[in-house]
């Protein structure tokens, strides 16, 4: 293949226009949040996102590489099909749940990052467990999108996968670096504007090639391959239940998407955002369906591809740019390009910020450093943000199965934070002693169900499994649902089960080393729990909430119930009718 200039050409100013939007939402809002908030400011905006820029921006945080090359993928694979892309679907569902159920609370509590609830009422320990899971999912997915750029890049204008991968790394960690949140919206925006435009401007191309069948005979009848539409056969209906739920449920417990919720004006803007996320999710997925719909219906030894399909070759996962490299004039293919790189960008971005974020926030800070200064919490954000994007990269460039590492940790997401964020957010009574026991059987389940793309051979053989090429076992049980299950009622057994037994004086108090039931009565930790200040407190779900004024742990959490075990005040009084 011929090295195209063009194409780098118009790369290089695609990427050269997304760094000088990224530095010119860094400047423009340079002065946001009061002294003692820039940290807060860069993670949540200052909590002032619009319903146009909040709409792009979490729209495009789900809109990445691996939604648009995954949903093509999905169509095109032979005896899978439309019914198996389950991405856009099940991401649109997983956003509207998320909007209907868990904006709200996260929001009208003030909260700076996912893992804020958890560490009030679980403590700084677990919430230090529980940012394994959400740090390998964020630097996994990363990880995962910049490998698939790189790939693309590489297919279209044939350059170094290698150069392509850090250069395109080195942009998102650049003006995410300078601007934060800020510069990962506004850049958002026009990242999402050009996979609308890019996508759709290839889609008549392609389809208009001399080799390519009508899609809507492909649709239901075999001609070069079976129909895309798809098909689901009963013995692998469990596991498509399985990732489906994983998707929807699975999609909700991530950084990346509250931090959209908590930058948001209101609680109630919080919630729009969410829903109208999940309507632009449907409509950006259309053109990859399209796109992989017409790699099915293509006779590709009329093309130039050769005398096979990409099926043949093992290349379907790179249907989508495929399609563009051989079905499209060459300037068209740029655009579809500069599509692709837009969405993975705006993917990358938010992963790396959600990353550091919480490290910044909930290790550094409110585990270690509870008296550091703002300043000094901004800098640990612009180091981990720089760390994470080079980790990201060193993934994407030396790991062989950096796909597998990110299924196995979205599915420790989907069965450990997901029934975690349900209990603490909405079962009354659950404590620290079951929020272990949950997250250690939740995290034995997914282990020994064996992961394929891992090479890992399973310890439980559920029901219906059977071995593959490779001798690798595949589950068709729904055994991470099954453990994510397990997970959530674990937490509930074992918490009450811990509070029934300290309470009732069968366990001596001494025993309650964790602090989680004896202690959350004593006058120590309420004094700790209640030390806010008024002005931070706003219990009207739908009023904006106000910075914070002081840096102290006491202070970070705004926790409503607590005002039950105080006298109440004049001025608590007036806050509480506010």
């Amino acid at each position: 293949m011929a090295f195209h200039a063009e194409g780098l050409v118009a790369i290089v100013v695609f990427y050269l226009a997304i760094l000088a939007v990224g530095i010119w939402a860094a400047w423009k809002t340079k002065n946001t949040g009061s002294e003692g908030d820039r940290s807060e400011a860069i993670i949540v905006g200052g909590r002032d996102i619009g319903l146009l820029v909040g709409g792009f921006t979490m729209t495009a945080t789900w809109v990445g590489g691996g939604y648009i090359n995954g949903t093509a993928e999905a169509v095109y694979v032979p005896g899978y099909g439309l019914a198996w892309a389950q991405a856009p679907i099940g991401y649109s569902l997983s956003l509207v749940l998320g909007g209907l159920f868990f904006a709200k609370p996260m929001r009208s509590k003030g909260y700076v990052t996912m893992l804020d609830p958890f560490q009030q009422l679980y403590g700084k320990r677990m919430g230090g467990l529980l940012f394994i899971p959400a740090l390998m999912g964020e630097m996994f997915w990363a990880a995962a999108i910049f490998s698939a750029l790189g790939a693309t890049i590489s297919v279209i204008i044939d350059i170094n996968v290698n150069i392509s991968v850090i250069i395109s790394a080195l942009i998102a960690t650049m003006y995410t670096l300078v601007g934060g949140l800020y510069s990962v919206a506004y850049t958002d925006v026009v990242q999402l504007f050009c996979i609308f435009l890019g996508l759709w401007i290839s889609v008549p191309f392609a389809m208009s090639h001399p080799a390519v069948t009508d899609i809507g005979l492909t649709a239901v009848h075999k001609v070069h391959q079976a129909p895309w539409l798809g098909s689901i056969n009963s013995l692998d209906v469990y596991t498509w239940l399985d990732n489906f739920l994983l998707l929807t449920l699975g999609g909700i417990p991530w950084q990346a998407y509250f931090q959209r919720v908590l930058s948001s004006s209101s609680a109630t803007y919080a919630q729009v955002l969410s829903f109208l996320a999940a309507f632009g999710c449907l409509v950006m997925a259309l053109p990859a369906v399209l796109i992989g719909a017409i790699g099915a219906s293509t006779a590709w030894n009329e093309t130039d591809y050769g005398d096979t399909d990409p099926m043949s070759k093992k290349e379907a996962d790179m249907i989508l740019p495929i399609v563009l490299q051989y079905l499209c004039p060459v300037y068209i293919s740029f655009f579809g390009l500069g599509a692709v790189s837009a969405a993975v960008m705006s993917s990358a971005d938010s992963s790396i910020l959600s990353a550091s974020s919480m490290f910044a926030r909930n290790i550094y800070q409110l585990s270690f450093r509870q008296n550091a200064s703002d300043r000094e919490i901004v800098w640990v954000m612009r180091i981990t943000v720089f760390l994470f994007g080079a980790s990201a990269t060193a993934m994407a460039l030396l790991a062989s199965s950096v796909y597998g590492l990110w299924y196995l940790s979205s599915d420790l997401v989907y069965i450990i934070i997901f029934p975690q964020l349900l209990c603490v957010l909405f079962i009354k009574g659950t404590n620290t002693y079951g929020a272990i026991a949950g997250y250690l059987f939740g995290l034995v389940l997914r282990i020994t169900g064996g992961e394929p793309y891992l090479y890992l051979q399973p310890l439980i053989y559920y029901p219906g499994c059977y071995p593959d090429e490779n001798n690798i076992y595949i589950q068709r049980f729904p055994f991470k649902t099954l453990a994510m299950l397990t997970s959530f009622f674990t937490n509930i057994i074992v918490s009450y089960l811990a509070k029934y037994l300290f309470e009732s004086g069968t366990l001596p108090p001494k025993l309650d080393f964790l602090d989680a039931v004896v202690a959350r009565y004593s006058r120590e930790h309420m004094d700790k729990a209640t030390l806010v200040k008024s002005d931070n407190i706003v219990l009207n779900e739908l009023a904006p909430v106000n910075p914070r004024h002081s840096l102290t742990l006491s202070s970070t959490f705004t926790n409503k119930e607590a005002f039950n075990y105080v006298d109440s005040s004049p001025e608590l009084s007036n806050t509480e009718d506010n």
